[in-house]
């Protein structure tokens, strides 16, 4: 029994490992037979130093250089109007002539009064001359005639408050104001703007107040008008920091002949700060962000590996050197390098460390490689690399 036992056992085993020597095989055989990874298609870009101009960035508004909404000081009826909505008017242009009629009668009276004072004066100056009256009559109708003209100043005053005009040149806004309406001192009438030139107030941060001066240059930009920018100067710079953010005020003045930027606008403002710098620079295509770190792929020929001087073959031969590591078509495999990034403008990165000038960088691709995949390079589609990119959509 106990033997029969044994082979039985000893005939499980050997079925045992038949089966995995047989499983082995399989396993093998298609390791054997699965394709290999070919080379992956990437497109590249040389690493090359550009001149940068450094720049300080921020968001603003624009702001007219004079505005105000025109008012009355004193109540009336609108008797006529004397501008279209939008138009564009000089200093002391009439816009608004209210019903002034009894205050003209008014002043009528009031001037009849003072010339009747005049007349008076000068009769009894001629009698004090030849002594028939006291130079105290005289003297009170001088007084009355002062009296008399102060009181045709104010009505004269009064008469022309009735008629609004612009207090400075620039352009109209959109009135709702008709002839025959009542208005109360302070009602809106119009908005007046001048825009030409315009400023763009924006703020920065005290870090960065080191390199501004009165003067330097700035470019805005308004998403009004993609890829237009607009040239200015920097006009002041606030002696106060805000102790809430750290931000100071700037303010410059923009040149708007065409009127295209108006008060209220958003606008991006970049400012030239120091002078122009050389730096090695990549698209931002071809910087790849991690937790630890900003990394690139540097495409480039695998170096082969030196023989081992004392490595011997099986007939105590020095053995010959090991066979290169296979490339792509071109020659060529990617290697991943560590960067060190600086400065950013438009699709441009400044590269502070781990990149050489002439190096060839992958631009596109990189999420398909690791250290040592080979490479076949097509540039014929290249990413974005311009400073200054404008929208593509129309």
């Amino acid at each position: 029994m106990t033997k029969r036992m044994f082979i039985m056992v000893g005939c499980v085993l050997v079925l045992v490992a038949a089966l995995a020597f047989g499983f082995f095989l399989h396993i093998k055989a298609l390791m054997a037979s699965a394709p290999k990874q070919g080379a992956q298609t990437v497109s590249t870009i040389k690493a090359t130093t550009l001149e940068w101009q450094p720049q300080v960035s921020s968001v603003g508004t624009m702001v007219a250089v004079r505005g105000v909404d025109v008012t009355t000081e004193i109540a009336g009826m609108v008797r006529s109007i004397h501008f279209k909505s939008g138009q564009d008017v000089k200093a002391n242009d009439l816009l608004v002539q209210l019903n002034a009629d009894a205050d003209i009668a008014q002043l009528n009276s009031l001037q009849a009064a003072a010339d009747i004072s005049a007349v008076t004066l000068k009769r009894d100056q001629a009698q004090l001359a030849g002594q028939a009256v006291a130079q105290a009559v005289v003297d009170n109708d001088l007084a009355d005639l002062k009296s008399k003209k102060a009181l045709v100043a104010q009505q004269a005053a009064l008469v022309d408050k009735k008629t609004i005009r612009a207090p400075f040149a620039g352009r109209l806004g959109i009135t709702t104001v008709q002839p025959g309406q009542y208005l109360n001192p302070g009602d809106k009438i119009v908005t007046l703007q001048t825009i030409d030139p315009i400023y763009v107030d924006f703020t920065l941060p005290q870090q960065q107040l080191a390199g501004m001066v009165v003067g330097q240059t700035v470019n805005v930009a308004s998403d009004s008008y993609p890829g237009v920018l607009f040239p200015g100067k920097v006009n002041a710079i606030s002696p106060k920091v805000d102790p809430t953010t750290r931000n100071a005020s700037v303010e410059a003045t923009i040149a708007n002949p065409k009127g295209q930027l108006l008060p209220g606008m958003f606008a991006r403002v970049n400012v030239d700060v120091g002078g122009v710098q050389k730096f090695l620079t990549l698209p931002q295509t071809a910087i790849t962000y991690n937790p630890y770190g900003s990394t690139v792929f540097v495409v480039g020929p695998r170096e082969a590996k030196p023989a081992d001087p004392d490595a011997k073959d099986k007939d105590g031969k020095p053995a010959a050197p090991p066979p290169p590591h296979p490339n792509g078509p071109d020659g060529l495999f990617a290697k991943q390098v560590f960067v060190t990034t600086g400065q950013t403008r438009g699709d441009q990165v400044a590269i502070l460390k781990g990149v050489e000038e002439g190096q060839q960088v992958v631009t596109s691709g990189q999420l398909k490689l690791k250290n040592g995949t080979p490479v076949e390079v097509n540039n014929s589609v290249e990413p974005a690399n311009s400073p200054n990119p404008t929208p593509q959509e129309k």
